[in-house]
C-alpha cells in the first residue's frame, strides 16, 4: 500500500478517483468523455453550478460574495488581487511568512505601493510573527494562512481595520473559517480542493470596481463573475473532480468533522517527533500546521537511510522542500488516520535500529 505524503498536486479519496476515472470515459451516461463535452453544455453547467452551491454550503459563504473558479494558479492571483484591489497611488499591506508569501508582495509591488508589515525571514520562517500592526491607509491587508515548506499555519486572523486578503491554497476547507472576516479568499485547488488546474476565488462585490484602472477583460473579477466564471473555457474537468471531491467532504459531515480528523493526525504525528530521539521538528509548536509537517534528524547523516526504510514501507513524498532539506510529511484531508499511524510505525521501527 502507497501513503502519499506528497505535497501537491493533492491526494484524493479513492471513491473521487473512480467516479472520476469513469467520467473520462462516459460522464453521464451521455456517451461522451468528460474531457470532450462542450463547456456551454447543460451537462456542465450542473456541474460548475453544483460546485459552486457546495463551496457555498460547505464554508457558509455570505450573500454579498462571488465565488469564481479560475486558471494560473495562486501565482496568477498575486497579481490579480492588486490589480483589483489596488487604487492607483495606493498602498497595501503584505505579511511575509514564507515563499508564498514573499512572491505574492514582489508581484504587487510591481503594480503599487506595498508596505511589508511584519516577516519571519528573519529564523527562516519557522515561526508566526505576532501582534502585527496593519497601516490603516491600506487597500487591503494580505497574508497566507499556511505556509507548505516550513509548515507553519496561521490560525488567528491578524487584527485588519482594511479588508483581509488570503491566500488558503494549502489549507483550504481543513477547517472552519468566517468568511465574513476576508474581503477576498483565493485558493489553488490542487491541496484539498481537487486537482491541479483551477483556482478558488472567493470575493466580496461591493469591494471591486474602485481601483480607477482600466484591466484587461480576462484579469477583472467582474468580467469572470458577469460570464459565470465562463468568460473563456475553464478547466472543465478540474472542476469536476472538485465537485466530486465536496461532495465527499459533505458527506463525510462537512468540514467540522474533517477539521477534528486533521486534528488528530496532526497530533498523532508532531506526538511522535516529539517523543522519537531521533527526531526533531522545525516549525515553533504553537504555530505547527495541521497540513504540512515539517521535522529532521538530529543526525543528519541518518536522512538518506530513513528515507530508504520510508520508501520500503511505501511513503511517498517525504523529502522536504530543497530550501529546507529534512522532511515534510503533508497530511491534506483525503489522507487517512492510517497512513500516519502507518508512518509513526516506521520512525519507531528506525528508532530501534539507530538509537
Amino acid at each position: 500500500m502507497k501513503h502519499n505524503f506528497g505535497a501537491g498536486p493533492c491526494i484524493l479519496p479513492k471513491e473521487v478517483f473512480q467516479e472520476a476515472a469513469q467520467a473520462v470515459i462516459d460522464f453521464n451516461n451521455t456517451g461522451l468523455s468528460i474531457l470532450e463535452i462542450s463547456h456551454r453544455s447543460k451537462d456542465f453547467e450542473a456541474v460548475i453550478s453544483e460546485t459552486e452551491r457546495l463551496v457555498r454550503e460547505l464554508l457558509n459563504v455570505p450573500q454579498g460574495y462571488s465565488i469564481l473558479f479560475l486558471q494560473g494558479g495562486a501565482s496568477t492571483q498575486f497579481a490579480m488581487v492588486p490589480l483589483n484591489l489596488l487604487p492607483e497611488g495606493g498602498k497595501a499591506a503584505y505579511f511575509d511568512t514564507g515563499v508564498w508569501a514573499t512572491k505574492a508582495a514582489k508581484e504587487a509591488k510591481k503594480i503599487g505601493q506595498v508596505e511589508v508589515v511584519a516577516s519571519s525571514s528573519d529564523r527562516n520562517y519557522t515561526y508566526i510573527p505576532k501582534n502585527i500592526t496593519v497601516p490603516s491607509d491600506a487597500a487591503y491587508f494580505h497574508y497566507t494562512t499556511n505556509n507548505t515548506i516550513y509548515g507553519t499555519e496561521v490560525f488567528d486572523i491578524p487584527q485588519s481595520a482594511v479588508p483581509v486578503v488570503a491566500d488558503m491554497s494549502s489549507d483550504i476547507l481543513s477547517r472552519e473559517i468566517n468568511v465574513a472576516d476576508y474581503g477576498l479568499i483565493y485558493a489553488g485547488a490542487q491541496k484539498n480542493m481537487g486537482p491541479a488546474g483551477v483556482t478558488l476565488v472567493i470575493v466580496k462585490d461591493e469591494l471591486l470596481g474602485k481601483t480607477g484602472r482600466t484591466l484587461p477583460s480576462i484579469f477583472d473579477y467582474d468580467s469572470h463573475i458577469k460570464g459565470g466564471s465562463m468568460y473563456n473555457t475553464p478547466p472543465v474537468y478540474s472542476i469536476y473532480v472538485s465537485m466530486l471531491n465536496l461532495r465527499w467532504l459533505k458527506a463525510k459531515g462537512g468540514i467540522s468533522v474533517i477539521e477534528q480528523e486533521n486534528i488528530v493526525k496532526a497530533r498523532t504525528l508532531y506526538d511522535e517527533i516529539d517523543r522519537n530521539s531521533l527526531f526533531k521538528g522545525t516549525a515553533e509548536v504553537e504555530d505547527r500546521s495541521r497540513m504540512n509537517v515539517t521535522f529532521v534528524m538530529n543526525n543528519p547523516e541518518l536522512e538518506g537511510a530513513f528515507l530508504d526504510l520510508a520508501k520500503e514501507r511505501g511513503h511517498i513524498g517525504l523529502k522536504g522542500h530543497r530550501s529546507v532539506g529534512g522532511f515534510r510529511a503533508s497530511i491534506y484531508n483525503a489522507l487517512s488516520i492510517s497512513s500516519v499511524n502507518a508512518l509513526v510505525d516506521t520512525m519507531q521501527e528506525f528508532e530501534e535500529k539507530y538509537k
